[in-house]
């Protein structure tokens, strides 16, 4: 009924949080079973449900009143919080990251989260101390868009709060489409100059990443994509390209890139693949990495990437 009853409104409400990585701290922490999550849907009083499945990004369902959402939120914010400063202890970095969590929003609530020339928006950012960001593209597959919160615990939760009272004054329009993360590649090895992936307990010959990997090991570096070359035998310069994107973790992204960028070009001339890092954004936590190539290129790339 969107009254106001000690700090939180009088409805049920349902929020789903995107996490990449992260989300091992929920269900594994310190090697127990899944005591974290337990902990907190019993002091928060809300219903928290994580997808299943092998993706590297999964689905954090919170549902509850508004109060015990944001106990929920509150919980998770100063979870990450200390997350951070434990890797801080042996670490050589002097600033201290923010929090950073993000929601998954229908389509049709961001307008109004937004608002008019971006008033709304601003006027989160300014009473709560947050950064919010609303990304201009729907997730893939879906009528979703991830809205990112970076800052301290205090001000993630008030900005979730006020996030909440938008989504309760303006309820989504139309069918909206969930956003459904993708599994992750299948696993690939090489044995005896063959490249095979990995699907339950069977290794799949991968013909178009054997001929990758053998040229790979023959001739480095590859040639520009679309170029032909009579030193590359095989390799079919028509095959179509296209563009895979993915997340890392800005502390892993030094691992990816390697002194003076040794790793990531070894990576490209492995793979094949064009490979973009984006720069680092304020307040995120995470990098944008570009991958353009064939799909075997692709494959091999996010490979090495993973491998690294």
């Amino acid at each position: 009924d969107g009254k106001v009853s000690e700090g939180g409104l009088n409805v049920t409400l349902t929020i789903r949080l995107l996490m990449h990585g992260k989300v091992k701290h929920f269900l594994l922490p310190m090697c127990s079973k899944g005591e974290t999550v337990k902990k907190m849907r019993e002091e928060s009083g809300a219903r928290i449900n994580i997808s299943e499945g092998t993706c590297p990004e999964r689905i954090v369902t919170i549902t509850g009143p508004t109060d015990a959402i944001f106990k929920a939120f509150s919980m998770i914010a100063l979870k990450f919080e200390e997350d951070i400063n434990a890797s801080m202890t042996n670490s050589s970095v002097t600033s201290k990251p923010p929090v950073t969590l993000r929601l998954v929003v229908p389509a049709s609530q961001c307008g109004s989260l937004i608002g008019k020339g971006g008033s709304k928006i601003k006027e989160i950012r300014e009473s709560t101390g947050a950064q919010v960001q609303v990304a201009g593209d729907m997730l893939p597959n879906s009528t979703e868009r991830a809205v990112t919160i970076s800052g301290t615990p205090d001000a993630i939760i008030q900005c979730v709060k006020q996030i909440c009272v938008v989504m309760l004054e303006s309820p989504p329009k139309g069918a909206t489409i969930p956003y459904r993360p993708k599994p992750a590649s299948a696993p690939i090895i090489f044995a005896g100059g063959q490249a095979f992936t990995i699907q339950g307990q069977y290794a799949i010959p991968h013909p178009d990443l054997t001929k990758l990997h053998q040229l790979a090991m023959q001739h480095p570096p590859f040639t520009p994509l679309g170029q032909t070359t009579p030193g590359f035998p095989g390799l079919d310069a028509t095959t179509p390209t296209s563009s895979h994107e993915l997340t890392i973790p800005n502390d892993l992204i030094g691992c990816i890139i390697g002194r003076q960028g040794s790793k990531i070009n070894e990576i490209r001339q492995m793979s094949g693949a064009q490979i973009k890092i984006a720069n680092a954004t304020e307040g995120s936590a995470e990098r944008q990495v570009t991958i353009t190539g064939s799909p075997a290129n692709i494959s091999l790339a996010q490979y090495l990437i993973n491998a690294r």
